[in-house]
């Protein structure tokens, strides 16, 4: 059973969706007691980064969220991805979950804000799961973006400059755009976090 995370700022529909095509029973929910009997935690999000820290806050998650981050697999999707860092700047300074080093910044770009559309993912070779999407092109749609140590970056994309598209740190994947829009790909990625062995690699460092 996949949990999704149900805390009023998430695009809950369409990424429960995506794991039903895959064929895995979902559950949509915001009670502790749920989300300790699933096999995985997804946290999907659209919105600020200070509205979803006090949604989740607010709703008593905060600490679960933390405790499961280190039992079982658990996803981040869009500004799911940015709450699984130290700090985001979105709506002021706001402490995130912590579990991935890193701070959420608005993108210095000279390009326009949102990026939205389609962009490559390039691929950091320390990821051996995840070789085969590279250069395969996904949906973003974002104007804040992570800054973390390379050693947790499982992908790139190029948007004026490098901007974080995955990151991975032991049980915890983030995933920047967003896989239920992006096709097959999209839905390859999520089955790779679904089937891969989190300590596969450094980065559960």
């Amino acid at each position: 059973m996949i949990a999704i995370v149900d805390y009023g700022m998430g695009n809950v529909a369409s990424v429960s969706t995506a794991f039903q095509r895959l064929g895995y029973d979902v559950i949509l929910t915001d009670q502790q007691e749920e989300l300790k009997k699933a096999s995985h935690i997804v946290l999907p999000g659209v919105g600020s980064f200070q509205a979803a820290v006090d949604e989740i806050t607010d709703r008593g998650l905060r600490d679960i969220l933390i405790e499961l981050a280190t039992e079982k697999p658990f996803l981040g999707i869009c500004l799911g991805m940015q709450l699984l860092f130290s700090t985001g700047y979105e709506g002021g300074e706001t402490t995130g979950l912590n579990l991935i080093p890193g701070k959420v910044k608005k993108m210095n770009t000279d390009f326009l804000l949102p990026h939205i559309g389609w962009n490559a993912l390039n691929i950091n070779h320390a990821f051996p799961s995840y070789q085969r999407f590279q250069g395969e092109h996904v949906y973003f749609v974002h104007s804040y973006a992570v800054e973390t140590d390379l050693r947790y970056v499982v992908a790139t994309t190029d948007y004026d400059k490098d901007v974080t598209a995955i990151v991975k740190k032991g049980n915890v994947t983030g995933i920047q755009f967003h896989p239920e829009k992006s096709g097959d790909i999209g839905m390859d990625i999520l089955k790779t976090f679904l089937q891969e062995d989190s300590h596969d690699n450094y980065s559960s460092n």
